[in-house]
């Protein structure tokens, strides 16, 4: 957790997680998102955004979006899936103020 960028931008604020296959399911994420969104507006952050969520990552985009997050763009083709191929990394935002 951290600025998402220096200077004019520094306002707003970005968080970065990754929950372990196994641990998946179990409430660890929501947390993490949670704690990120509170650290944020304790700090007087004005708004969160993550800046490269995987598009086919939809356990994530649902929690964010169940969270407040809104997609305000996707990057096509930027992230290599093993599985999939070229996906895109979508770009959230939310409102913090």
């Amino acid at each position: 957790m951290n600025r998402n960028r220096p200077g004019p931008g520094g306002h707003v604020s970005t968080a970065s997680f990754m929950v372990a296959p196994e641990a998946q399911g179990q409430g660890i994420g929501r947390a993490l998102v949670l704690d990120a969104l509170a650290w944020a507006r304790a700090q007087g952050y004005a708004a969160m955004q993550f800046n490269a969520v995987v598009e086919t990552n939809h356990s994530a985009v649902h929690l964010y979006q169940q969270v407040g997050f809104r997609v305000i763009g996707t990057v096509p083709e930027a992230f290599e899936h093993p599985r999939l191929g070229r996906v895109g990394l979508h770009l959230m935002y939310q409102q913090l103020e």
